[in-house]
């Protein structure tokens, strides 16, 4: 199937590794024209050489301003935007009453606010050209809470809801919104915590993790021209582990 992404220019936040990294992979496999982002110049560099994207913005979301900058700077640069793809780092662990007011701020700039200030940087060429893609990948945390992720189980379940009230207000100027939230994938973070083989069958009912290009093929899926007709939808891509629907 032809997704129709030729030469769309795409701005994925949160792209040197892990799942975002994948997105863009998936999307330069497409033709896309896809714009890295990671923390650091060197790891940028470094990424959009050897995936071939067509160029990169170091920033670190966690600061401020900086997602606002990224895409202000594309937007100068390249004329217009259109597929974004909102993806931050997960945040630290931690229990209600050991989270430190500084981790709420610092989280809520990462996850929530990063989020914000792209799209308002954003969403005034796509209404001019009267398309867009936004795509923010969250956490199945977004709607179903997991133990110890205080900050990510609340921040990220906002999104949804400001996903729905922006298809709400955008949709009739040929921009959606979807929200991805990802289960237990094959990302550096899960290698991390050395789960053995039985453990991920306890946990997930497809008995392994799912691997970071298969949320890829989804978020080029609902990137593309001929998704047009979806948006404010929250798709879970886990393994059957959400319980809720």
């Amino acid at each position: 199937m032809d997704l129709n992404l030729k030469n769309k220019k795409a701005l994925i936040f949160g792209s040197t590794g892990g799942i975002g990294k994948s997105v863009a992979m998936a999307l330069i496999a497409e033709g896309a024209q896809v714009y890295i982002n990671g923390r650091t110049e060197d790891k940028c560099n470094k990424v959009a050489t050897e995936i071939g994207a067509a160029g990169f913005y170091s920033g670190d979301l966690s600061q401020d301003n900086v997602a606002k900058t990224i895409t202000e700077r594309m937007i100068s640069e390249v004329g217009a935007i259109d597929i974004i793809v909102t993806n931050t780092g997960g945040p630290q662990k931690g229990n209600f009453l050991e989270v430190s007011n500084e981790q709420w701020k610092n989280d809520y700039q990462s996850l929530w606010l990063s989020v914000v200030d792209s799209l308002k940087a954003a969403l005034p060429k796509m209404v001019e050209n009267n398309y867009g893609r936004v795509l923010m990948i969250t956490s199945i945390a977004a709607r179903e809470p997991l133990a110890g992720l205080t900050t990510s189980n609340g921040l990220r379940a906002g999104l949804e809801g400001l996903a729905k009230s922006m298809a709400n207000e955008f949709s009739g100027n040929g921009i959606t919104f979807n929200l991805i939230l990802p289960g237990y994938t094959n990302t550096d973070r899960i290698k991390a915590l050395n789960l053995s083989a039985e453990k991920v069958k306890e946990m997930v009912p497809a008995g392994r993790l799912g691997e970071p290009e298969e949320l890829a093929a989804l978020a080029c899926f609902l990137s593309s021209p001929i998704a047009g007709y979806i948006t404010g939808q929250s798709i879970a891509i886990d393994g059957g582990v959400m319980k809720s629907h």
